[in-house]
């Protein structure tokens, strides 16, 4: 099995996740073009390195597993690290694999504490697959399409996201520029609705019916900062359009007056800003 790991400047959090993964057959370490000790602490601890080997993170993955010398592949990030438990788990479905992949359950930090309810405690995402699939490349919420029966691990995978709250901000920011440009170049075009009521949609649906709200004023102010996200996506998107000359001030601002009277709210395109990978 080979773990394949996508990094830019991740010098901090990089050697607790490449010692969680010492056991593997092989480990590379897809690098983006660090400016740090990233590339070096990879060496190091005896990972592969690749470097600048794509603009987003699913290229990153995709080029790690092109070159990967084992049929199955580990995909995992470097705030993330894999438990004893898990660790037993892989080896066992790797044994006998009884299915075309599998799925993890992460264990989500934030702000110094496990988030243990609420919607970040339900947390699966598919990370243990054959060499023959790959990653979209879009620059946001990068997905592995997989077809067939996917079985759950046992054990879980610690994942801290962010740094502190700064950089939860800062990722924020990051990640609904990447959203605006990817709903650019697929020609989307952006509507009071998803203005006006997007953010509130995803505060309500994260904070409310997914139960953040039973995580204190972590959950508050995690879903805060979510539906922020939201809003700043397609502020961003529509700032676009206006210096490409696509929403004429009149036309927004009718187009506000009437609130979008479709109110179709586009939630598939709404998705989450953590990579969810």
């Amino acid at each position: 099995m080979t773990v394949v790991i996508p990094t830019l400047n991740e010098a901090d959090r990089l050697p607790a996740c490449l010692s969680s993964v010492l056991w593997a057959d092989e480990v590379i370490v897809a690098d983006a073009g660090s400016t740090d000790h990233t590339v070096e602490i990879a060496r190091r601890f005896g990972a592969r390195v690749i470097e600048s080997c794509g603009p987003t993170i699913g290229a990153q993955k995709n080029a790690g597993i092109e070159v990967a010398r084992h049929a199955w592949i580990l995909s995992i990030d470097a705030d993330e690290r894999v438990t004893p438990e898990l660790q037993s788990a892989i080896t066992q479905a790797l044994a006998a694999p009884a299915a075309v992949a599998y799925r993890v359950h992460l264990r989500n930090r934030y702000l110094g504490a496990a988030f243990d309810r609420g919607g970040w405690a339900r947390d699966y995402h598919v990370r243990l697959f054959p060499s023959t699939y790959r990653w979209t490349t879009h620059k946001v919420h990068e997905r592995l399409n997989v077809e067939g029966h996917i079985a759950t691990l046992a054990g879980r995978l610690e994942h801290e996201s962010y740094r502190d709250l700064a950089h939860q901000l800062e990722k924020a920011v990051r990640y609904s520029a990447w959203g605006a440009d990817d709903l650019r170049h697929r020609g989307k075009r952006v509507r009071a609705s998803q203005l006006l009521l997007n953010p509130l949609w995803r505060f309500v649906k994260t904070y409310l019916f997914e139960g953040m709200w039973r995580e204190g004023w972590r959950g508050f102010v995690f879903c805060m900062v979510h539906a922020w996200c939201a809003f700043s996506k397609y502020a961003l998107l529509w700032d676009a359009e206006r210096k490409a000359g696509a929403v004429p001030h009149a036309q927004a601002s009718a187009s506000f007056q009437a609130a979008d009277a479709a109110v179709r709210l586009d939630l598939a395109e709404d998705a989450p800003f953590v990579q969810r990978a």
